[in-house]
């Protein structure tokens, strides 16, 4: 059953304030890099005001999954604590909606109001009934393995759950790969796409049309992907005529992310500090807009690492809630979301 445990003061650091020291100390500036591509960018076109709208205290923390609700609260992870948050944007108020969530990484709201995670301690996919509270697993294993860590997912106007798993073997005869799966509305599972095609899938989203599907492509050593990459989706479900969309390398790639009603995708990717593995600070941390032709056309910094994922909600959907480390974000945005 749902737990709705409230924070307490010492855990909760709402925003004002937070922000406006943010701000002052210069920890969070509207310069763009220097390189290349972060120039001449025209990103007040895309972007209005960010808002630090909390800060997580946990004996560990690392945010992750928003998805905004039909009842008008964000809900996001924090993966290591093993609990799904609620942010009540209203009453500005944080809350522990569930405890015991297994690792739950990537949320998605179903058309019927339904909570859909990914559960990477558990190795499955379920559906929360968001009135009962009654949970149900949609899946937990492939080719008689279970799932490696399920991570992110989304959904077509077909019913069909599309999600990433990682990090798997490199053997697929002793269990599951790194892989994309699709689950479709009678229940079956089907491997789409799998290593050693893909290298380290995470954020998954599909397009306004739901003709495309795109995927980032987020593996830390060096000569692996770092990229999104764009399929068509076929009538069958099946995922064809894969294409790079944007390449990230040598800096972080992309995380998660989600797209808005123009077909644009809203990047979380990049780091302030680098963090023992290959990946460079070329990518500026925050979140990157890449237009349908494969363009940064609009950049916004973020305050702290590790920025993760993002998600567009508020009653006009034209707010872009970020999960940055610690920290809850948001940017109001000029483009409403998908």
């Amino acid at each position: 059953m749902t737990n709705q445990l409230s924070l307490s003061r010492r855990q909760l650091l709402v925003s004002s304030a937070a922000f406006g020291a943010t701000m002052a100390a210069g920890q969070w500036s509207s310069a763009f890099s220097v390189a290349k591509d972060y120039r001449r960018l025209d990103s007040d076109k895309y972007f209005g005001r960010g808002t630090i709208l909390a800060t997580i205290e946990d004996d560990k923390v690392f945010t992750e999954g928003p998805a905004f609700g039909p009842d008008g609260n964000l809900y996001f992870t924090n993966v290591p604590a093993e609990k799904i948050l609620k942010w009540d944007p209203k009453a500005k108020e944080l809350s522990v909606w569930r405890e015991q969530s297994n690792k739950a990484n990537g949320l998605y709201f179903a058309p019927n109001g339904d909570l859909l995670a990914c559960e990477g301690g558990a190795g499955r996919v379920t559906r929360t009934d968001m009135e009962s509270g009654e949970i149900t697993v949609v899946a937990s294993e492939f080719n008689g393995f279970p799932f490696a860590a399920p991570n992110d997912l989304c959904m077509d106007d077909k019913g069909r759950i599309f999600f990433t798993s990682r990090p798997g073997v490199e053997d697929p005869t002793e269990g599951n790969v790194n892989a994309v799966y699709r689950i479709d509305p009678d229940g079956s599972v089907t491997q789409v796409l799998a290593w050693p095609d893909i290298h380290m899938p995470n954020g998954i989203v599909t397009s306004p049309d739901d003709k495309k599907l795109y995927l980032i492509e987020a593996h830390p050593d060096a000569d692996f992907h770092r990229d999104i990459r764009v399929y068509d989706i076929a009538a069958d479900g099946a995922l064809v005529n894969e294409k790079v969309h944007v390449d990230f390398y040598p800096g972080r790639s992309g995380d998660g992310m989600c797209i808005d009603a123009q077909g644009n995708l809203y990047v979380a990717a990049g780091l302030h500090a680098t963090r023992e593995t290959s990946e460079t600070l070329d990518t500026r941390p925050g979140i990157h807009v890449i237009s349908p032709r494969g363009k940064l056309v609009a950049y916004a910094e973020t305050p702290e690492d590790t920025i993760t994922n993002c998600t567009f909600g508020g009653p006009d959907n034209r707010t872009l809630f970020v999960t940055c480390g610690t920290k809850l974000v948001s940017f109001r945005t000029k483009i409403p979301g998908k």
